[in-house]
């Protein structure tokens, strides 16, 4: 069922004059404010800073009312992508798998028949690309589901031809790794061998048991994932891929490897795509992650989403950017050439207004501030209307609210949600109509970055003043242009004096101000001063 109505309004000028001047009153004084803004001007800065929406099918539209989303629903609803200011969307995964979340692929060349077909998605990116929204899709190559064809024929024997086509060990040579008791970063998985269920050879899953880890020192494993890179970007026309668990192809005691097979496989697809798109998950430290950028010139920030969220809870601004300053300078040691995948949330964590206990004003100041760094914004689908959701996972994947819930003819229904219902989560209808929503801030602070040139892609510098600890502050600088960026994190109101005269207000959140000198911050609040 397609979301939209058409509404006949009829009225005469004298009424149509009031509407206007109050509505646009009411916009002034209540939404954030854009100085000088160029409706007609949006820049797109995609891939190197531009905004990528991140979508989980099932959750997002339901357009034949099974109750689970679909790939047609995404198409009917891309004008909510091009209205809230994203370049592209990042799909979770959309390949045939057992699983609802679908990280466990039977099929690298379809798509889930709960979703649709090939050529729905086929459709879906024309349309897509109609309205400059590229697509990037989850590629999952690490690991197949233990479902898959391959790994069926795997599992029969030491001579069946695809038995290399996965990582196999006799049980008596792994004494010191049947037991394995770390729990790294990305999986509080304990047991990494498992056991097919004939008991002498074991096979290798990083993540679990339906999740067989692909042995990438097999050249025939290498050149199937090539041909499946292949399928997509000619015969599909996607433009890049989202690469999962891109750390794990190899053991950690095999970085060197890692780096060389992404390399390897990067190069592989630019002979297919010049201008192929590639962002990795490895899930680390700044030093761990940077060695991967000559093979995925875009790699996600963890590290930034932590960061932000310390920042918010403890009223420290100075935290971010001294992380984010130390992040960007140790990757341009690297490449010039990497792009900074950087998020408020995602799928694997907890959406952001969970995080921050409700607080909406932290989680308005989160989007302000995620769009005024440098980088290129993530965003899951979701925050933009408010959504909450803690662990487990399927409870921070749950179902879109697009309407209140008797006109909702869209809202998927595979999961009774905990977190975000009708009682927690204004829809997203009615959130457009109110200027003050969380919808119509992320809207207007992504606009800001998108009419911007020096907030999206200006370098970042740190200040030298001593400004009060919970006052974050640093400066975009691009082919000589500045802004200066202001959040004031705390409760109390801050004011002070600029060291320099005549600033012109670019963006102000909350009621912040500049009168010559004088800045004023009421409480978490955000100021962008050209």
């Amino acid at each position: 069922m397609n979301k939209q109505y058409i509404k006949t309004l009829v009225f005469n000028f004298r009424f149509f004059t009031w509407f206007f001047i109050g509505g646009v009153g009411f916009l002034f004084c209540c939404s954030p404010k854009l100085a000088n803004e160029r409706p007609n001007d949006l820049e797109d800065h995609w891939p190197k800073a531009g905004v990528t929406y991140e979508i989980f099918v099932r959750s997002f539209y339901d357009s034949d009312g099974d109750g689970i989303g679909d790939i047609n629903g995404v198409r009917e609803n891309l004008d909510h992508v091009s209205d809230l200011g994203a370049n592209a969307i990042w799909f979770m995964p959309i390949m045939p798998s057992p699983s609802y979340h679908k990280y466990d692929v039977t099929d690298y060349k379809a798509i889930h028949p709960d979703y649709g077909t090939l050529e729905d998605f086929k459709a879906l990116i024309s349309e897509a690309h109609a309205q400059d929204i590229r697509i990037v899709i989850d590629l999952i190559i690490n690991h197949t589901s233990s479902e898959h064809p391959w790994f069926l024929e795997s599992k029969k024997g030491r001579d069946n031809p695809y038995r290399d086509y996965f990582v196999w060990a006799q049980k008596d040579t792994l004494e010191d790794y049947l037991e394995k008791k770390t729990i790294t970063l990305d999986s509080d998985n304990i047991r990494q061998w498992h056991d097919p269920g004939f008991g002498e050879d074991f096979y290798y899953g990083f993540f679990y048991g339906g999740m067989p880890d692909l042995n990438f020192d097999n050249p025939k494993v290498r050149e199937e994932v090539y041909e499946i890179g292949k399928f997509w970007l000619e015969e599909v026309g996607v433009d890049g891929f989202r690469l999962d668990a891109a750390k794990h192809i190899f053991p950690d005691d095999r970085p060197d490897d890692n780096h060389a097979f992404w390399k390897e496989f990067r190069e592989k697809m630019v002979e297919i795509k010049s201008d192929i798109y590639l962002v990795g998950e490895v899930y680390d430290s700044k030093e761990i992650v940077a060695p991967y950028l000559p093979g995925l010139p875009a790699l996600f920030n963890f590290d930034f989403h932590y960061t932000l969220l310390e920042a918010l809870r403890t009223a420290d601004g100075s935290l971010l950017p001294t992380k984010q300053k130390q992040v960007l300078d140790y990757y341009q040691g690297i490449t010039d050439e990497f792009i900074d995948a950087t998020i408020s949330s995602n799928h694997d964590q907890p959406r952001i207004l969970s995080d921050l206990d409700g607080d909406e004003r932290k989680a308005k100041q989160a989007i302000a501030i995620l769009m005024t760094m440098p980088g290129a914004p993530y965003l899951y689908y979701g925050e933009e209307i408010g959504m909450l959701g803690k662990k487990p996972d399927p409870n921070i994947r749950e179902p879109f609210l697009w309407d209140v819930l008797d006109k909702d003819g869209g809202r998927a229904t595979w999961i009774d949600p905990k977190f975000s219902t009708d009682e927690t989560v204004i829809p997203l209808e009615v959130q457009k109509e109110d200027a003050s929503s969380m919808f119509r801030h992320y809207q207007e602070t992504i606009k800001l970055r998108n009419t911007d040139s020096v907030l999206a892609l200006g370098g970042l510098e740190l200040l030298d003043e001593n400004y009060p600890k919970a006052l974050m502050a640093y400066e975009r600088v691009l082919d000589g242009e500045r802004r200066i960026v202001f959040h004031n994190l705390g409760m109390e109101r801050l004011e002070l004096t600029y060291t320099t005269e005549g600033g012109e207000v670019v963006y102000s959140y909350n009621g912040a101000t500049m009168d010559g000198k004088r800045l004023v911050f009421p409480p978490q609040s955000s100021l962008v001063v050209k």
